[in-house]
C-alpha cells in the first residue's frame, strides 16, 4: 500500500517533534542504496511511521528476502503504533521500540541506517535531551557546540550502530556544509568513512519547509580526504544515480576537513579559479580590513526608537537621543550614508533617533517616558530585564562602514559619514587605522565586484524567503580585494563613482558589478574574459538556487 502522512498528526504536531513527512520517492531512494543483500539488517533510528523503513522492507522482498525483520526507534508512541502496522500491513516483522535514541548504547551491528533525524533547533532542544545528545556524539570521540541542532548528534550516534563496511543514507538540512556547529560533523564523516557522498537539489525537497536539505550517502571505514557531489533538479533526479558511474560525480576536497563545504557546489575549474583568487596576496578577508560587530538590541524598537516628531511631542532633547541609522536595512543601497541622508529620512518620519539618556539624572521629560514605559511593561522584555538601568541600550562603537546582512540580492557596504549608530538590523565595521581610509573610500565599491559577491554566497547562508544572511563570523571570511590592489587601481575606481550612482539609484546592481569586475578583476588581477564568465556564473547559480528555494523569481 503507498505511505501517506498519518491524519492523526497536523503540521504543528510534527514540527514541535522535528519530524517532516519523507517522500516517497526519497524513501525508496535511500533504502535502494542503502540495502544491499537480503540478509542486510535495517534501522532507522527516527523511525516516525516507519516511510523509509516501508521502503527498505520493500527493497529487502526484491532481494529475495520473504519476511524481514526491521528495526526502528522513536520517542513518539502514537508514531510507532501506526509505523508497527503499516509495517505488518506489508509483511513485514517489527522491532519497533519507543526509545530516547540518545540513550541507547552504541552496537554496531545493523548493515544499513537510514533516516531523516529531527530537526529541533537549539532553543528547543534543551536539557536532559541536549545533554544525552552531546554525550552520544562526544563517546564517538566529537564535541558538539550547545548551537548544535539535534540531527548533528543524531549523524554521529547513528554511525556507531553501523557495521564497519554498513551503509548509512541519511536526509540532513543542507546546513551540514555551512553552519559552525555543524564543523565537528563534517571531521567526524571523513575521518570515519571510506566514502561520502552528497546530493543536492535545485529545488526544495519539503515545500511547507525553510530548511534545504542534502541527502548524505556513507559508506565502509578507515576515512576519506574528499567526498562526492551529486547534483539534482528534484527528487524525480534520484533514479538517474543509482545507474550513475563514479566517474560522473564530482569529487570535492576540503582544504580542512571540518571547512565550510559550500564550495563543492561549484563547478570543479571555477572552484580552482575561486579558490586560487581568494588565497593570494590581492585578496583578502574583512577581517583583515576590520571587525564587524552585532549593533544594538534595544529589546523594542518601538518603544526605544522615535521619530523626530514623536521625540519633539515628548518634550525629549537632542542631548538624550543618539543618532542612528534607522531600523531595517533598505535605506542602505547607496555608497555613503551621509548627513544629508539621515536629515532626509528624518525628516521623511523614520525612527532615527535612539532613547539614550542620562544613567544618572535623566530630564524630567525621559522620566516620564521611562514610567509610560513601565506602565506598558516594555521593562519587562527579556533584553530589558536583564540590564540596569531596563532603559538604558548599551551603546556599541560608531562604525565606519554599514554592512548588510540580510540581502535579498547582495550585501552592501555603506560608509558610514553620518557617523551614526546603528542597531542589530544591520553590522557595524570598525576598520583598522592604518586602512581605514581607504576602506572608507573604496570598500563600497570594491565590493561589487564577482568574486567578492560569490564569496558571499558561499560564506552566508540561505534564509527564510531566500534572504541571504551573514552572522558577524561568516562576515570576517568574506573575501574582498586587499588594501595593496586597491591602492593600485584607487584613481580607475573612484573614476567609477559618477556613473556607478545613476544605476545605483535605479536598483542596476548588474552593470555595477560589470564595471567593477573591469578594474578590479580584469585590469586589477589579469583575468581572463573567459575566467570572469565562470566566476559571474557561478555567483547567478549560487543567488538561484537562494531564490529557487524561496519560491520567488530570479
Amino acid at each position: 500500500m503507498p505511505v501517506q502522512e498519518s491524519l492523526v498528526f497536523d503540521g504543528d504536531t510534527r514540527k514541535a517533534r522535528g519530524a517532516f513527512f519523507t517522500p516517497p520517492i526519497l524513501a525508496d531512494f535511500l533504502a535502494n542504496w542503502a540495502v544491499r543483500k537480503p540478509s542486510d539488517r535495517v534501522l532507522d533510528p527516527s523511525c516516525g511511521e516507519a516511510a523509509l523503513l516501508l521502503a527498505a522492507g520493500r527493497r529487502l522482498r526484491s532481494l529475495g528476502r520473504k519476511t524481514p525483520t526491521i528495526a526502528g526507534f522513536d520517542l513518539h508512541l502514537p508514531s510507532i503504533e501506526i509505523g508497527r502496522q503499516l509495517l505488518k500491513h506489508e509483511g513485514n516483522r517489527t522491532d519497533l521500540r519507543q526509545v530516547d535514541f540518545f540513550a541507547e548504547p552504541s552496537r554496531s551491528v545493523f548493515d544499513a541506517i537510514v533516516g531523516n533525524p529531527p530537526y529541533i533547533r537549539y532553543q528547543a532542544f534543551a536539557g536532559d535531551g541536549r545533554i544525552k545528545a552531546q554525550q552520544a556524539a562526544l563517546a564517538q570521540g566529537v564535541r558538539l557546540s550547545g548551537l548544535a541542532n539535534a540531527w548533528a548528534a543524531f549523524v554521529v550516534h547513528s554511525s556507531s550502530f553501523l557495521t564497519r563496511e554498513g551503509r548509512m543514507a541519511l536526509v540532513l538540512p543542507a546546513v551540514l556544509l555551512s553552519v559552525n556547529y555543524a564543523a565537528p560533523v563534517r571531521k567526524f564523516l571523513l575521518q570515519r568513512f571510506g566514502s561520502v557522498k552528497l546530493v543536492m537539489f535545485d529545488e526544495r525537497v519539503f515545500p511547507d519547509v525553510q530548511e534545504e536539505v542534502v541527502v548524505l550517502l556513507a559508506e565502509g571505514s578507515g576515512g576519506t580526504p574528499r567526498f562526492e557531489v551529486y547534483q539534482v533538479k528534484d527528487l524525480h533526479g534520484l533514479t538517474a544515480i543509482m545507474d550513475m558511474p563514479a566517474a560522473e560525480a564530482r569529487p570535492w576536497t576540503p582544504t580542512e576537513a571540518d571547512d565550510k563545504w559550500t564550495e563543492a557546489l561549484l563547478p570543479s575549474l571555477t572552484a580552482s579559479l575561486y579558490s586560487s583568487l581568494t588565497s593570494a596576496e590581492r585578496f583578502t578577508s574583512l577581517i583583515s580590513w576590520g571587525d564587524p560587530d552585532l549593533g544594538m538590541v534595544t529589546g523594542n524598537n518601538k518603544f526605544f526608537t522615535l521619530t523626530t516628531s514623536e521625540a519633539n511631542n515628548l518634550g525629549i532633547s537632542k542631548r538624550e537621543l543618539l543618532r542612528i541609522s534607522p531600523p531595517g536595512s533598505s535605506h542602505l543601497r547607496g555608497l555613503t550614508f551621509t548627513d544629508s541622508a539621515f536629515d532626509e529620512l528624518a525628516q521623511d518620519g523614520k525612527r532615527s533617533w535612539l532613547f539614550h539618556p542620562s544613567v544618572e539624572q535623566p530630564s524630567k521629560a525621559a522620566s516620564d517616558y521611562i514610567k509610560k514605559g513601565e506602565n506598558e511593561g516594555v521593562h519587562l522584555a527579556y533584553k530589558c530585564a536583564v540590564r540596569t538601568p531596563w532603559w538604558r541600550v548599551p551603546g556599541v562603537r560608531i562604525p565606519d562602514l554599514f554592512l548588510t546582512y540580510m540581502n535579498q540580492d547582495a550585501p552592501r557596504l555603506v560608509s558610514n559619514d553620518a557617523k551614526a549608530a546603528h542597531l542589530n538590523s544591520v553590522h557595524g565595521v570598525t576598520l583598522r587605522p592604518e586602512v581605514r581610509k581607504a576602506g572608507v573610500e573604496l570598500l563600497p565599491l570594491a565590493m561589487l565586484n564577482s568574486v567578492t559577491l560569490l564569496s558571499a554566497e558561499l560564506v552566508g547562508r540561505s534564509y527564510g524567503g531566500g534572504l541571504l544572511k551573514l552572522e558577524p563570523r561568516e562576515a570576517e571570511s568574506l573575501s574582498l580585494p586587499s588594501p595593496e590592489l586597491l591602492t593600485d587601481i584607487r584613481d580607475r575606481l573612484i573614476g567609477l563613482r559618477p556613473q556607478t550612482s545613476k544605476h545605483l539609484r535605479n536598483n542596476h546592481l548588474r552593470e555595477i558589478v560589470k564595471m567593477v569586475d573591469q578594474v578590479i578583476l580584469i585590469d586589477g588581477l589579469g583575468l581572463k574574459p573567459s575566467e570572469l564568465d565562470s566566476i559571474h556564473d557561478a555567483h547567478r547559480m549560487m543567488a538561484a538556487r537562494r531564490s529557487t528555494r524561496a519560491g520567488s523569481p530570479q
